[in-house]
């Protein structure tokens, strides 16, 4: 069966699935998206991701021709036209055809899809022995410039900052915000572990205030951790005894060597295990 891709109200094969090369998505970065998981057929958190896809919507003044109901209900009959049960889903809405300007008041109707499939960020060694990673020199954008909280077609920021990763021989990059405090990595929420207390930067330090990061936050708190989100700078980071990331493409990934520096043993840390678990139960159970 050819893989089907939700279109503007119809599912198409993914060969059809086309839009205007006009459209202010792709000449400008002029839209939105989701990335969601499924797993064994349920769609996770739906209606948080749903929320958030028309709250950075409604921060970009990009009106989404459909209700919220009407969007999860797309999703999961993509899901189910596709026939898979464990998946990567990504919905995009974009301003849609305009001209070679920047005026958005030229784009009369948003184009709209959705794409199911698969996705592997990391190895399955590196969830067994943890990721090394690095600080990237591009900063986190300023949140008055581009908003962080929006999760907009723009990733330049972030593939920047991923080229230095790659170009340093690893996989991901610590970005910091424009006051020097750890923001968050090129797709991934940060937290580390010290003294048995959770930490993680607040949605004030430029962050995207991911889906899964709240959900490990509110494990850490059913487990009775101390959780504080609070300014981090690099050298929390280095003196961490554990540290990991999480995302909805990477879940929740360990960190062993930042900068060059072995974070406590050099080993996935027992609160990494234990969050890693208990979300894995969630999402699976």
């Amino acid at each position: 069966m050819a893989p089907k891709v939700w279109l503007n109200g119809e599912l198409v094969e993914r060969d059809r699935a086309v839009i205007t090369v006009f459209d202010h998505g792709l000449l400008y970065g002029d839209g939105v998206f989701e990335g969601i998981r499924s797993y064994n057929g349920r769609v996770f958190r739906l209606e948080k991701h749903v929320r958030r896809l028309f709250d950075s919507a409604n921060g970009i003044r990009l009106e989404i021709p459909l209700t919220p109901q009407a969007v999860g209900d797309a999703v999961v009959g993509t899901l189910q036209a596709n026939g898979m049960k464990d998946a990567y889903i990504r919905v995009v809405v974009t301003r849609g055809e305009g001209t070679l300007g920047l005026d958005p008041n030229r784009c009369p109707k948003p184009n709209m899809f959705i794409i199911t499939d698969k996705i592997v960020l990391y190895p399955q060694e590196l969830y067994e022995n943890g990721l090394e990673i690095i600080t990237a020199s591009t900063m986190r954008n300023h949140p008055n410039a581009v908003n962080p909280r929006l999760k907009s077609l723009n990733y330049l920021n972030n593939i920047l900052a991923k080229i230095e990763a790659i170009d340093a021989g690893t996989l991901e990059a610590v970005m910091l915000n424009h006051l020097g405090y750890v923001a968050e990595c090129t797709g991934d929420n940060i937290f580390i572990v010290r003294d048995g207390r959770l930490f993680t930067p607040p949605i004030a330090a430029g962050i995207l205030e991911g889906i899964t990061r709240d959900e490990i936050l509110d494990i850490a708190r059913a487990a009775r951790l101390e959780v504080r989100e609070e300014n981090l700078t690099r050298q929390d980071l280095y003196v961490a005894d554990e540290c990991f990331l999480t995302g909805t493409a990477a879940e929740v990934v360990p960190v062993v060597r930042i900068d060059k520096r072995t974070i406590g043993s050099g080993k996935p840390g027992p609160v990494t295990k234990r969050l890693a678990e208990e979300f894995h139960r969630r999402t699976r159970g």
